[in-house]
């Protein structure tokens, strides 16, 4: 049996907005072994072009995600939700190991199980090439401060 981890579905609008700032904050902590604990053991994947399958697999991937991905700094944003569904939108910038930064765009499409696990994480993104100064994430790495700016209101 597994452990809840709430909100759970089926969510209303300001559970399914929960849902993602926990999924940011999470992913703001560059921990792998703790974000793979918020999916299923059999979750399914797409991330880009590559598919995954299972906690082990997610948390590899995440491990050589951040290793290439420097200083890594996300925004979700609570798109829509129906049921045990949301989908969110995201930006997050970061930099490679010659210092060439980036702003990371995408979408994702999650589907829960009863207990509040993701089984299935679709995502798309694109990478755009930014100069340093037009960088907008500042906050110190980690969890993105209450009274950050959301993409709406940085106009992304």
């Amino acid at each position: 049996m597994s452990e809840d981890r709430p909100p759970l579905p089926p969510f209303t609008a300001e559970t399914a907005a929960q849902k993602a700032r926990l999924a940011e904050d999470a992913w703001n902590s560059r921990d792998p072994a703790r974000v793979a604990l918020a999916y299923t053991a059999d979750s399914r994947w797409r991330n880009r072009a590559e598919f995954l399958q299972g906690r082990e697999a997610i948390q590899a991937f995440l491990t050589r995600k951040w290793a290439r991905e420097i200083d890594y700094r996300l925004i979700k944003e609570f798109w829509s939700f129906h049921g045990n569904r949301i989908a969110v939108r995201f930006a997050y910038e970061w930099h490679d190991d010659s210092g060439s930064w980036f702003r990371s765009y995408g979408n994702e499409n999650w589907e829960f199980d009863a207990h509040g696990l993701m089984r299935i994480r679709i995502a798309s993104i694109n990478d755009l090439p930014i100069r340093e100064a037009d960088r907008k994430y500042f906050w110190p790495l980690g969890r993105r401060p209450d009274d950050h700016p959301s993409l709406s209101e940085l106009g992304l």
